[in-house]
């Protein structure tokens, strides 16, 4: 059962619904690198959840799927100073990568990377099975919704926004196929309120990036 089928069963589903109800529309230009910055590090949270499901599940070949379709990739390439023709890849180093299009201020850069690693602990200090139950609430429509509100941001002006935006654009095809898409392949796992606290750290780095958002 995915996303629209779930919706208002669990109050993730509420934080789901307050990020899309942000103020993508009149974000800044400044302000949209900086939510780039914060899912850099949401990225990163999502590759140690795969990697928690395929040491909880070795033998499962769904997530083996998603797996390949996520950490070992050509499905972004290529990209502009991002990724070479048939170049693989995990999601979160094309969104490293992504991030040096455009060099920004020591002040800045230290600001944003101290929200990242205050997010991280965040997320790291959840039990890893909630990690692994929370793969089918982002893959499963959840973070097809969120990437389809930021698209709604007007200036994507740059090598690094319009990296970014082909990275949102690209995940809503790769998600947006309720049989054959990446939901498909974690269906089967289990997401309860339990990864209510995941979805509040990803919805709050994002307004701490951005706080016009809430403007």
């Amino acid at each position: 059962m995915g996303y629209h089928e779930k919706a208002g069963q669990f109050a993730y589903m509420s934080v789901i619904k307050d990020i899309c109800n942000l103020k993508w529309g009149k974000l800044s230009r400044d302000s949209l690198i900086n939510v780039a910055w914060a899912y850099y590090y949401f990225s990163t949270h999502f590759k140690e959840c795969m990697e928690a499901a395929l040491r909880r599940y070795p033998d499962d070949e769904s997530l083996q799927d998603l797996d390949r379709g996520e950490r070992n990739t050509d499905n972004l390439s290529p990209w502009p100073g991002v990724a070479g023709p048939g170049e693989k890849l995990d999601h979160a180093e094309f969104m490293r990568r992504t991030l040096t299009l455009a060099p920004i201020a020591v002040e800045r850069r230290r600001i944003l990377e101290a929200m990242g690693q205050s997010y991280l602990a965040k997320v790291r200090a959840v039990d890893e099975a909630v990690g692994v139950a929370s793969l089918p609430s982002y893959e499963d429509g959840g973070l097809e919704v969120v990437f389809r509100s930021i698209l709604k941001a007007q200036n994507w002006e740059g090598p690094l926004l319009k990296a970014f935006k082909h990275f949102l654009v690209g995940h809503v095809a790769l998600d947006s196929d309720p049989a054959a898409g990446h939901g498909a392949l974690c269906r089967h796992l289990t997401s309860d309120d339990r990864i209510l606290p995941l979805w509040t750290a990803f919805r709050d780095i994002l307004v701490e990036a951005a706080p016009e958002l809430r403007a």
